[in-house]
């Protein structure tokens, strides 16, 4: 399996592309102007809680006021406040927490006005971004985190990530950890920190105090509301939480950006430092990769699959709706059942990419095939939650339903990944009409003729519109020669003026028109 994460650079944002054996499966963008990203720690103003929603609204600079509430408020608030407060006002310069007297934890069912007050500075990090018409979401309970463990001040506890099975690793793990952690700190040990030495774990706690000790700086003279501590760029921090052993390569077309991910891959994995490459061809580095291609075929309302088989992605404000169909796949196996599994299991597989592609989050329903099997309805249940398990975003899958829909919830932190696929209609420019782009077309016709193909048709003719016609003999080497290349056989192609700009038709060797 290969593993690439592809980079590409512009003056205003930076796009990641994470590819598993070439194929699109995360898509990311770093926008300069994006001053809420999650993780973002802010000295931020008590606006007014609202005892019906147990909650306070908080200004943290967005236009609209973000949102927490009384179970985002971690047990340790009254210590935060305090700290807070002292730390602000210049009145305590020792940050470590070693010698500063905890308070007595809030009530776990209390009521949020007797805890917050209107005009009270709060330290918040942002858990979950703007999103539509809702402001950020935000939790007092405060962390940082690093390659391999998360520091969270004002706990005591070391958790263990649950993806560490092994009781003897999970038992070293804490035993080392309880070791190096300071008075006043706790710890969650993440699931990259299996097999890992105390020195690189311990390098990574300094690290993260660091950040810790910078942030509590920054109060003393901080306007309010105001961001403390950022989280790291873009591209460590993808790194951090997705970097593994299994990574092939690393391309990046910026020159700047090169040498700080290669810096940064030096400290945390030294010997792979050497997949990280600099691309500078003249060929887009996404055209290069063929992400862009894959973008275009990607989104959009219908996803192609394979053995004519796609998907219907609706979106609604409440949740996501996702309908599997066969296409022309019902005929070719041996009994209906055989085909609805087939279909299934490969619609599984592509939803799960669809939705780490996408960041879809919040309720998705699936309505998959009907199977009458109820081994095969476990079968696809299981192959779900395997094609899931390497998504970060925490989500949780529920057994098929009498009616063979699979409802799925899916953390959502930032917007949904929204882009357009479909283009100005140059049949009809001036009425501002769109239609499907090329490649998007040039894959319904490519699919088209594989199936042609199968069928034994010895000689066959493309009629379509000039400007399709063109996308596909033009170039070196063009679509129509990948076809030869493929599968020894010549297809003549016929511009037609009289086309509209999505029509097409396949004639045989007698000139009839193909159904």
């Amino acid at each position: 399996m290969e593993k690439e994460l592809i980079i590409r650079s512009s003056s205003e944002h930076v796009d990641f592309a994470l590819l598993k054996d070439g194929k699109l499966i995360e898509l990311q963008k770093d926008e300069d102007d994006n001053n809420f990203s999650v993780g973002d720690v802010f000295i931020a103003k008590i606006r007014k809680a609202v005892p019906g929603l147990n909650a306070a609204f908080v200004n943290v600079g967005y236009e609209k006021d973000a949102f927490l509430h009384y179970h985002d408020l971690g047990p340790k608030l009254p210590s935060l406040l305090k700290f807070t407060k002292r730390v602000s006002t210049g009145k305590l310069n020792d940050y470590s927490l070693k010698n500063f007297p905890f308070e007595k934890d809030i009530d776990k069912d209390g009521k949020i006005a007797d805890v917050l007050k209107s005009n009270q500075s709060l330290l918040v990090q942002i858990a979950k971004e703007p999103i539509s018409t809702k402001g950020p979401r935000i939790s007092s309970e405060l962390s940082i985190a690093g390659r391999y463990i998360v520091l969270v001040p004002f706990s005591s506890r070391i958790s263990i990530s649950q993806k560490i099975e092994d009781k003897a690793e999970k038992d070293r793990l804490k035993r080392l950890v309880k070791s190096i952690t300071p008075q006043g700190f706790g710890v969650i040990v993440r699931t990259v920190a299996q097999g890992k030495k105390v020195a690189e774990l311990d390098k990574d706690l300094q690290n993260l105090l660091s950040r810790w000790t910078a942030m509590c700086k920054k109060l003393h003279r901080a306007h309010h509301p105001s961001k403390v501590l950022g989280e790291m760029n873009k591209a460590s921090s993808i790194l951090r939480d997705i970097f593994n052993d299994t990574f092939t390569s690393i391309h990046v077309d910026d020159e700047e950006l090169y040498y700080q991910i290669k810096e940064y891959v030096q400290e945390i994995a030294p010997k792979k430092e050497s997949i990280v490459k600099l691309y500078q061809s003249k060929v887009p580095i996404f055209e290069k990769f063929g992400i862009e291609r894959q973008i275009k075929t990607s989104f959009g309302k219908t996803v192609s699959m394979a053995k004519g088989a796609y998907l219907i992605i609706e979106h609604t404000e409440a949740l996501h709706v996702i309908d599997v169909n066969s296409g022309n796949r019902s005929n070719k196996a041996n009994n209906q059942e055989d085909t609805a599994l087939e279909v299934n299991l490969i619609a599984a597989t592509e939803m799960a990419r669809q939705l780490r592609l996408r960041d879809m989050g919040g309720i998705i329903v699936v309505d998959f095939i009907d199977m009458t099997n109820a081994a095969n309805r476990q079968k696809l249940f299981n192959h779900l939650r395997d094609e899931m398990k390497d998504d970060r975003a925490k989500h949780k899958i529920l057994p098929p339903s009498k009616f063979g829909l699979i409802q799925i919830t899916r953390q959502r932190v930032r917007p949904e990944m929204n882009i357009k696929t479909r283009e100005e209609n140059p049949d009809e420019i001036i009425n501002g009409s769109e239609v499907e782009a090329p490649i998007g077309l040039v894959q319904k016709v490519t699919q088209d003729l594989e199936r042609l193909l199968k069928k034994d048709y010895k000689k066959l003719t493309l009629n379509t519109h000039p400007f399709i016609a063109a996308f596909l003999t033009q170039g070196i080497p063009s679509i129509r020669s990948k076809w030869f290349l493929e599968h020894k056989k010549w297809v003549k192609i016929l511009p037609r003026d009289a086309y509209t700009y999505l029509e097409y038709h396949f004639f045989d060797k007698d000139g009839n028109q193909i159904k």
